[in-house]
C-alpha cells in the first residue's frame, strides 16, 4: 500500500461465504490476480500467485 496508495480500496482482502436456500455454500472474493492487474502491481506476481491458490484452497474447503 504504501508503493501503490489506490490499492487500499481492495486490501485488505475480503470474502463472502453464505449458504443458499439449497444448504449449499457459496465463498466469493476478489481474485489477486485482478486486484494486481488492477493497480498495476506487476513485480510482486510470485506473491500475488501464491494468495490466489491460498484463497482458492480456502474456497475449495469451505464451500465442500
Amino acid at each position: 500500500m504504501q508503493a501503490i496508495q489506490t490499492i487500499a480500496i481492495d486490501l485488505p482482502l475480503k470474502a463472502l461465504v453464505w449458504q443458499d436456500g439449497a444448504d449449499k455454500t457459496w465463498m466469493a472474493y476478489n481474485d489477486p490476480g485482478w486486484i494486481a492487474k488492477r493497480h498495476a502491481l506487476g513485480h510482486e506476481a510470485a506473491a500475488v500467485h501464491a494468495m490466489a491458490g491460498a484463497l482458492e484452497a480456502l474456497a475449495s474447503t469451505a464451500t465442500a
